[in-house]
């Protein structure tokens, strides 16, 4: 399977661009609060376009955007939503340093870049034709590409997503494209890139620079069968303060944008993009007031005889100034990428600033060394000055902040290219760094490390999600060694442990995790389903050290590591060993159950049937947006194992469940049954784990649970719950009123308890969930937690008591033959209506006087607020506005008599219909105890049958294969595929199940194998298919959409509801 493309999920439409503002980022708690991680403020940020990451939200299309390279780890883009805590979605953690407004005197010249550096003659400007920027940006624009990418995971600094930018050729022969590291992108990605007569061709990302913000790709010049690109020169040492230049490229997610400036500074700082974020340094930038924004990053900034000066790179949020890459640097790279060479990058992990002189004077700067750096560099207005240093370093110990570099190997220094030189020609071997400290001058040797053993090119999928070895860039970031394993995506397994991205893992049990291979032997060790300790450190506090229990659950996905091929750019996969299942001779394990002083009675009547209750789903199905929940639950049957929750603790079927008893003992459960209208679960666990712990099930009063009778408004009750600390409540009260539960529908689709009255006291307390029960400790009601939305489409939750009547059918048929209760439904959402204004609708006199009479105090009837599917044969017999008057010849004014039927497979009802009587037969719905019980994972999408709650928000289902969620970074994602859209066509053949749909896919993979195996075709233009796909959104509106298909990354598997394993799934991979 898949293992971390989920990391990430979550929901918004279109394809987005980068560039755009900073926001803070906020996690949801599982109570409800929000922690803001961080707030930004910063100016800075690149012009690569927005990563765009899809999942279920509340988002109307059920879709989140997040930005690829905005100025934090935050959600961005205009007009956002926070993405949720979920393992949809990349746990960002990210703050941001203010922008380096260091005052630097300009030059006019790059000192330090001339033509001769480079190795190309310069083009004497009065050779050349009379310049004019028409037939230069002719020439130029055959030569700029479109770029569209896949981020497929979450790696180092980056997060999976798609995103748009530039690229220029400046290889035709070997077919180089130069773009930005942040581009190119040191994480697995797919791209292409498409020439300006739209033709499109695949890019291997063949290099990027571990620091600067550079990087090549390669195309395959033969595949250009229309037209013939022409290499655009680099020339760095024509950049000139006051040269007018045009930036070209896709700016904004257009295609093609030209954009004027004038070079105003060659000497810039390197701009600050955010902690955690990659960021630039050790080099100059050059500034102007071009205005670039997303998609743009890439492009080349060309003078006006179409040479390339600089590279574009970022650009600010509160001005129009954009920062440029210098070229010295990209030209050495490019000769040796050329010719296949590897591209040597040395490090002190050490860096540096360039400071101009009245600043160094006042950090001890001797006059004497400073008069003949003037007289050896007059062109320079500055020297280089240790900014900072790593710990444990080559450099740490021999450097410190503030020492200003006077030579290194006696050579003296006064820029950074000069240093880098030195640096990149001495990896391995010691090099003399001259540095005047204070009033002294010292001498020290640093040995050179190779920037390669700081970079790291390989990574592990766990548990859906995924962690690499720290790297310099995010050592640098946080001032921490490069030491360690980073958590790049936390997915199911580590965030159950708390252990978001940003973390870094310190150890696995009792087994130390210094780097990735020891991560990996020491998770190959644990056991599926078992719980064990996890140290790890967060990046913005790595002076606390954190414990947490982590939940070992491996079996939702595939584990294993990927390492990146340095000469082709893609990634190899090799299956690690994933911890072994539990062994099925059960270990019984006994606590004690602690008893409630008589203060809490009758509290503790109810405390020994009191558990604690954890729910992860792995994925983002049947509208789920978060994935960890929590709660109390209460046994039912000790014997069979079942305990009763409420829906927002179990709101699914797909999931893990661990059952806490009295604080001590944890045991595996899995989800037994889900009622469809009633906001209550069961769960199952094996009473064989429990030894002689001493629980008791639940006791209900017999009056109350056979429905003779209910509470009443007045009525003096107990209410006995749990609160967040999972310390007892126990409180005396009264019943405040009882009426309608009113829940909105959610976006996305999700489920909502409907058709039935729920209880309200007075002075309710503050907890987590319980029951309300008599002096003696009889249950009468449940006292549970009620799940929604507001008309903004934000979570609401609300406690409201329920009957213990509405248990009694699923209590007796699971406590009694073990099997689930026959529900039906009549497919409709009722509400009450008064008679007043039934008399107004043509109610007669004579039926008002009988329900006068049968009725009592606040007589009401019930008639039909919605349908909630327009499949069933109901729909057709029932309309909105019905009263419905009788059921099986009985009156019919209890909610309870109407919102759930069982073992009816027929009704006779009578129903006032536009002032008159209408007898009706209608046939009852059966509904399903677990709602969902198989997904299929396709390109990224998750695809699974409509659920209830998803057919009552459309007119009619257009098909059965609907899209649940997709993933970050994935082909759906890409491509358009949104959550909530089903799929009614595969390359124009009808699919209306999902079978139908895995067939078609199968047969046109067979099709196409038998073609290809006949292709003359070059097998690389084989492997790119398309599959087009005719989609429908819920406001039945078609589109087509063509999904390019990667089983490399994205490999197709099925999950499938199975109760003979431990947590009631069973994976089938479809590969």
């Amino acid at each position: 399977m898949s293992a971390a493309g989920n990391d990430k999920a979550l929901d918004s439409q279109g394809n987005s661009v980068a560039g755009g503002e900073k926001h803070s980022h906020a996690r949801r708690l599982r109570s409800g609060s929000y922690v803001p991680l961080r707030s930004t403020t910063d100016v800075e940020t690149d012009t690569k376009s927005n990563r765009r990451l899809s999942s279920p939200s509340s988002l109307l299309n059920g879709e989140v955007r997040i930005s690829r390279r905005r100025t934090s780890l935050t959600v961005a883009e205009a007009g956002l939503q926070a993405r949720r805590r979920s393992l949809a979605y990349a746990d960002l953690m990210a703050v941001f340093y203010p922008p380096n407004m260091m005052s630097q005197p300009t030059v006019t010249d790059t000192p330090f870049e001339d033509a001769s550096w480079e190795g190309v003659a310069d083009v004497e400007l009065d050779q050349r034709s009379v310049a004019n920027w028409e037939p230069t940006l002719e020439k130029a624009i055959r030569s700029i590409v479109s770029i569209k990418a896949q981020c497929v995971r979450s790696f180092d600094t980056e997060t999976s997503g798609t995103y748009n930018a530039t690229g220029f050729v400046v290889d035709a022969t070997a077919g180089l494209i130069l773009s930005n590291r942040h581009v190119v992108n040191p994480a697995p990605i797919v791209a292409q890139a498409v020439f300006a007569n739209y033709e499109e061709v695949e890019l291997q990302p063949v290099y990027r620079d571990p620091v600067h913000d550079f990087g090549f790709f390669r195309f395959d010049p033969s595949k250009l069968r229309f037209m013939t690109p022409e290499a655009i020169r680099l020339a760095p040492h024509k950049a000139k303060v006051g040269m007018e230049i045009r930036v070209v490229g896709n700016d904004a997610g257009e295609k093609l944008s030209i954009l004027a400036g004038t070079l105003a500074r060659l000497d810039r700082a390197a701009p600050e993009y955010g902690v955690g974020e990659y960021n630039d340094f050790n080099t100059f930038y050059l500034q102007a007031a071009s205005g670039t924004s997303g998609g743009s990053s890439g492009s080349p900034v060309l003078d006006i005889y179409g040479d390339a000066v600089a590279l574009n790179a970022g650009g600010s949020n509160r001005a129009a100034s954009s920062f440029y890459l210098p070229l010295s640097r990209i030209v050495r790279a490019l000769n040796l990428v050329r010719h296949g060479q590897p591209v040597p990058r040395g490090t002190i992990q050490a860096e540096f600033e360039h400071l101009p002189y009245d600043e160094l004077r006042r950090l001890g700067l001797n006059m004497t060394i400073e008069t003949k750096m003037r007289e050896t560099f007059p062109a320079s207005q500055g020297m280089l000055a240790v900014r900072t240093v790593l710990p444990q370093g080559p450099a740490d110990g021999s450097l410190r902040s503030g020492d200003i570099v006077v030579a290194i190997n006696g050579q003296p220094v006064v820029d950074f290219i000069s240093f880098e030189d030195i640096a990149d020609s001495s990896i391995s071997a010691e090099i003399n760094v001259s540095v005047w400290r204070g009033d002294k001058a010292y001498n020290t040797r640093v040995r050179v490390q190779d920037m390669a053993a700081v970079t790291p090119h390989r990574y592990v999928e766990v548990g859906g999600g995924v962690v690499n070895n720290v790297s310099y860039q995010i050592a640098r970031s946080y001032g921490i060694p490069v030491d360690g394993v980073y958590v790049a995506s936390s997915g199911h397994v580590l965030s159950s442990a708390g252990a978001w991205r940003g973390s870094v893992i310190q150890a696995v049990g009792t087994a130390a995790t210094p780097d990735l291979d020891s991560f990996a032997r020491a998770f190959g060790e644990l056991r599926d389903g078992s719980r064990v300790p996890v140290k790890f450190f967060a990046l913005e506090q790595p002076h606390r050290q954190k414990v947490a229990i982590m939940s070992v659950a491996t079996h939702w996905h595939a584990m294993r590591m990927a390492t990146r091929d340095e000469v082709t750019g893609n990634w190899a996969y090799i299956d690690l060993r994933p911890p072994a299942p539990l062994p099925r001779d059960i270990t019984p394990q006994t606590a004690s159950v602690g008893q409630l002083p008589a203060s809490l009675a009758p509290g503790g009547r109810v405390w020994p049937s009191v558990v604690q209750l954890d729910f992860h789903c792995p994925y983002l199905v049947d509208g789920m947006k978060d994935t960890q929940f929590m709660g109390p639950g209460f046994i039912i049957d000790k014997a069979r194992g079942y305990v009763v929750c409420d829906r927002d603790t179990v709101p699914i079927g797909l999931g893990d469940v661990h059952i806490t008893i009295a604080g001590s003992v944890v045991l595996v459960g899995k989800v037994h049954f889900l009622h469809p209208v009633y906001n209550f679960a069961i769960v199952k666990y094996d009473p064989r784990q429990l030894g002689n712990t001493q629980v008791q099930d639940l006791q209900f009063h017999p009056d109350y649970l056979a429905g003779r009778k209910k509470l009443a408004p007045g009525d003096t009750v107990c209410v006995v719950a749990v609160n967040g600390e999972q310390s007892p409540v126990v409180r005396h009260t009264r019943v405040a009123s009882r009426s309608m539960v009113s829940t909105r529908e959610c976006l996305p689709p999700r489920f909502r308890c409907m058709n039935v009255e729920g209880i309200k006291l007075n002075d309710q307390p503050g907890c987590q969930g319980g029951v309300l029960c008599d002096e003696d400790g009889l249950v009468l009601a449940m006292w549970t937690s009620v799940s929604s939305q507001d008309s903004n489409h934000k979570d609401t939750t609300s406690m409201t008591g329920f009957d213990a009547c509405l248990l009694r059918q699923t209590v007796e048929s699971l406590c009694g033959s073990g099997c689930c209760p026959d529900i039906r439904s009549l497919d409709v959402e009722l509400w009450t209506i008064r008679l007043a204004a039934a008399r107004a609708l043509g109610l007669a006199p004579a039926r008002i006087r009988q329900i006068e009479d049968a009725c009592g105090e606040n007589p009401r009837l019930l008639y039909v607020l919605g349908i909630l599917s327009s499949e069933t044969p109901a729909s057709k017999l029932l309309h909105t506005g019905d009263i419905i008057l009788e059921k099986d010849g009985q009156l019919a004014t209890d909610v309870s008599d109407l919102g759930v039927i069982h073992d009816e497979k027929l009704v006779r009802l009578v129903v006032l219909r536009d002032g008159q009587e209408t007898t009706l037969n209608v046939p009852t719905t059966a509904l399903d105890g677990m709602e969902t019980k198989r997904v299929i994972h396709w390109s990224g999408a998750l695809v699974q049958n409509p659920y209830r709650y998803v057919q009552e928000q459309v007119r009619r289902l257009p098909s059965h294969v609907y899209v649940s969620c997709t993933l970050y970074g994935s082909p759906a994602n890409c491509y358009g595929l949104r959550p909530g859209m089903w799929i009614t066509e595969v390359e124009g053949r009808p699919v209306t199940t999902v079978d139908e749909f895995i067939a078609t896919l199968e047969g046109l993979r067979l099709d196409r194998t038998c073609s290809d195996s006949n292709s003359k075709q070059p097998q690389d233009v084989q492997a790119a298919r398309y599959v087009r796909l005719t989609v429908v959104n819920k406001s039945q509106v078609s589109r087509v959409l063509s999904l390019r298909v990667d089983n490399h990354y994205w490999p197709p598997w099925e999950l499938i509801c199975d109760s003979d394993t431990p947590c009631g799934w069973r994976a089938i991979q479809r590969i």
